[in-house]
C-alpha cells in the first residue's frame, strides 16, 4: 500500500511540475498583443453563447466534474459516477476577451463543493442535484426567469446511474465558473484554421456519437471529398438564423410566400446575436493542437505556479514513500526467507 500510495503522489506531482514548466517558462500576453503560437493569457472567465448547468449544485458554469462515491466501493462494489463537461467561453483582461475552444484541455479547477452524507441527509448537505438540460443560456430573459421563479416544479430531479445508490456517499464536484481568474497556455490560431469549432468542447456524458469511429470516419471522408458543408445557412437555413427559433428572427428568412412574416428583431437584439455567434475567419482563438496542449488552470499565474510547485514537492515525498515502502517489504521478505 505504501508503494502504490507513493506511485500516485509520484504521478501527481511529475503532472504538477510539467503545469510548473509550462505555466512558469512562458510569459503573460495581453490579448491586444497576441501572435500566432504559443502563449499565456490570464484573465477572468466570461460565458459565450452558453453556459452548463452542473451535476451536483446546478450552478452555472464553463466547466465541471461532479464525481460520487460510495462506501460500497469499500467492499468491491464499483458504484461510484464521475461526470466531466466543458464549454466555449471568453477570457477577459484589461485589453480585450477572447474565445477558449476547450476540447483536449487539461483543467486544475478548484473543489467548490465537497460532503460525505447518507442518503437520508442528502437533502440537507449542500446537493442540488440537476434536473433538465446540461445547459442553459448565458444571457438570460428576464420575463422568462421571473415566470420559472414563480412556477412550482414538481419533477424530481433525473440521477444518473450511481447517484440514487443507498448507502454512505461522498460528493465532490469541482468547477470554473463565469467571474473565476485562469491563467490559459495554449496556442492561439485564426479562427478559419480551427478544424471544427462545433466539436470542440469537453463531454464525458452527453454526446455519445462523439467518439463513434464510424461518425468520424464519414466526417473525415466528408471534409477530404470537399461535400462537408461548414457554412451554417447552407446547413440549415433558417435554423442558422438567430431567433428564428422564437419567431425573432435578426435577419428576414427564406419562407413560403403564402406563410405569416415574421417580425425582425430590434436593432440592439441583432447587435447581440451578432456579437454573441458570430466569429469572423481572422479572429484569434485559443485552442488545443497536437504541437501545443492546452492548459486551463484557476487563478493567477502565481497561484498556480505556487500549488505546481507544492504538487512537485509532494511528488518526491511519494517517490520517498515508495523506495522506503519498497525496501521494507525486501527487507521482511528476505527476513522471512532466513
Amino acid at each position: 500500500m505504501g508503494v502504490i500510495a507513493g506511485l500516485i503522489l509520484l504521478a501527481r506531482g511529475m503532472a504538477g511540475y510539467r503545469s510548473l514548466i509550462r505555466v512558469g517558462d512562458t510569459s503573460t500576453s495581453t490579448i491586444a498583443s497576441l501572435a500566432i503560437g504559443e502563449v499565456r493569457v490570464s484573465g477572468t472567465v466570461e460565458p459565450a453563447e452558453l453556459l452548463l448547468v452542473s451535476l451536483l449544485q446546478s450552478v452555472p458554469c464553463v466547466y465541471y466534474r461532479s464525481t460520487v462515491g460510495s462506501d460500497a466501493e469499500i467492499r468491491g462494489d464499483r458504484s461510484g459516477y464521475t461526470e466531466e463537461q466543458s464549454i466555449g467561453f471568453r477570457v477577459r483582461d484589461a485589453t480585450g476577451s477572447l474565445r477558449v475552444f476547450p476540447r483536449g484541455a487539461g483543467f486544475d479547477a478548484p473543489v467548490k463543493f465537497e460532503v460525505e452524507a447518507d442518503m437520508v441527509d442528502e437533502a440537507f448537505a449542500g446537493l442540488d442535484i440537476r434536473h433538465g438540460g446540461t445547459t442553459r443560456p448565458a444571457e438570460i430573459d428576464e420575463e422568462k426567469a421571473v415566470a420559472a421563479l414563480l412556477t412550482v416544479d414538481p419533477r424530481t430531479p433525473d440521477r444518473p446511474a450511481g447517484l440514487g445508490i443507498g448507502g454512505r456517499r461522498s460528493y465532490k464536484e469541482r468547477r470554473i465558473e463565469p467571474g473565476d481568474p485562469i491563467t490559459i497556455v495554449g496556442r492561439a490560431l485564426p479562427f478559419s484554421d480551427l478544424a471544427d469549432p462545433a466539436g470542440s468542447d469537453l463531454s464525458s456524458s452527453s454526446d455519445p456519437l462523439g467518439d463513434d469511429p464510424e461518425v468520424a470516419a464519414d466526417l473525415a471522408e466528408a471534409r477530404a471529398n470537399g461535400t462537408l458543408v461548414d457554412d451554417p445557412a447552407a446547413a440549415w437555413g433558417n435554423a442558422a438564423i438567430p431567433g428564428f427559433g422564437i419567431g425573432r428572427p435578426v435577419v428576414a428568412p427564406s419562407i413560403d410566400a403564402a406563410a405569416d412574416h415574421l417580425p425582425l428583431a430590434d436593432v440592439e437584439t441583432a447587435a447581440r446575436a451578432e456579437r454573441t455567434f458570430r466569429i469572423a475567419a481572422e479572429t484569434l482563438v485559443l485552442a488545443a493542437s497536437e504541437e501545443v496542449p492546452l492548459l486551463i488552470a484557476y487563478g493567477l499565474p502565481g497561484n498556480v505556479v505556487g500549488r505546481s510547485q507544492d504538487r512537485f514537492v509532494l511528488g518526491l515525498l511519494g517517490a520517498i514513500l515508495a523506495i522506503g515502502s519498497a525496501m521494507v517489504f525486501a527487507l521482511s521478505l528476505t527476513g522471512v526467507g532466513s
